[in-house]
């Protein structure tokens, strides 16, 4: 019994210690983080929007946002009641752009989820077989996703698979993984040539061991720094096939207000309240993850952290 006991002890010291050396990684890096302002800025914009996406049912009532039920008069300047106007169907632009968030967001995050899962794959099985078959094909592949134009490459899948929000999150995420990809491989390939992959190579971990073990550990600061740029990309691309009229009509997002109020030719006829709002919280909430994003990559950055 006492063998057992000192056998399991000695067994789970090292994991005891593996997590307690990635805590206090946190701790660092979240301390670092502090120190950035840009980076907190954007932190809290971004959790603002995030709890106003959350809270999105319990401030708004589907009946307030429905054209056939919305009280409202219609085309009408921000005034008491609606702060931020009306839409051509009484609909408060306030309610509107607070429902958008959750479909915003939504589209960005799942689709980020996408590409970085999709790119980090790829990237780290092209590295770590760097100059083999199997790196010359997938490279082919990323290099070919990398230089034909996104935007048509997204018009051509909406198009044929049809305008629903998980289609369009679909179609950001494929075109969107190249550029992660090309990053994660190239981090990749540096690790690969480090002595300690050198020497579980030799001690005889397979391929799997090595690439979850050793060589994702030591890309995913990057993955994470990267995957928070590509959601106001996600974003971004969600406005603007909406604004092409390639997005889902039935789902509210912030890109869906501004065709529709186009369609309604609110530039027109000079209904900017009816615009402005919805273009304002996507530039915003593409700042946020922008400036998180590059304050991470100054955190877990050596070089950059230096500066």
């Amino acid at each position: 019994m006492a063998a057992t006991a000192v056998t399991a002890s000695v067994v789970a010291s090292p994991r005891r210690l593996v997590w307690q050396r990635r805590r206090a990684a946190v701790a660092r890096n979240w301390a670092l983080y502090r120190q950035n302002r840009q980076g907190m800025v954007g932190l809290g914009v971004m959790v603002f929007f995030v709890l106003l996406a959350l809270s999105s049912p319990l401030l708004v009532s589907p009946a307030e946002i429905e054209p056939a039920t919305a009280q409202g008069l219609p085309n009408q300047r921000p005034y008491m009641g609606y702060p931020l106007g009306t839409d051509n169907f009484g609909r408060s632009v306030l309610d509107l752009v607070i429902v958008g968030a959750r479909i915003s967001l939504l589209v960005g995050v799942t689709a980020t989820f996408v590409a970085v899962a999709l790119g980090a794959t790829i990237g780290l099985i092209s590295g770590y077989y760097g100059g083999t078959k199997i790196d010359v094909v997938l490279n082919a592949v990323t290099n070919w996703f990398l230089v034909i134009p996104w935007l048509i490459l997204a018009i051509v899948l909406s198009a044929i698979l049809g305008a629903s929000v998980w289609i369009i999150i679909l179609v950001i995420g494929v075109t969107s993984w190249a550029q992660p990809a090309r990053l994660i491989r190239a981090q990749a390939l540096s690790v690969r040539a480090r002595p300690y992959v050198e020497r579980a190579r030799v001690l005889g971990c397979g391929d799997r061991t090595i690439l979850t073990r050793h060589i994702l550990p030591n890309v995913a600061p990057v993955i994470f720094a990267n995957a928070i740029l590509t959601v106001a990309v996600a974003i971004l691309t969600e406005t603007t096939l909406s604004i092409l009229g390639l997005g889902d009509a039935t789902a509210i997002s912030w890109g869906v207000i501004i065709e529709q109020a186009f369609s309604a030719g609110a530039m027109t006829n000079g209904y900017w309240w009816w615009m402005m709002p919805p273009g304002i919280a996507i530039v915003c909430v593409t700042l946020a993850f922008t400036m998180c994003g590059y304050a991470l990559d100054e955190v877990l950055n050596p070089k950059l952290r230096g500066r």
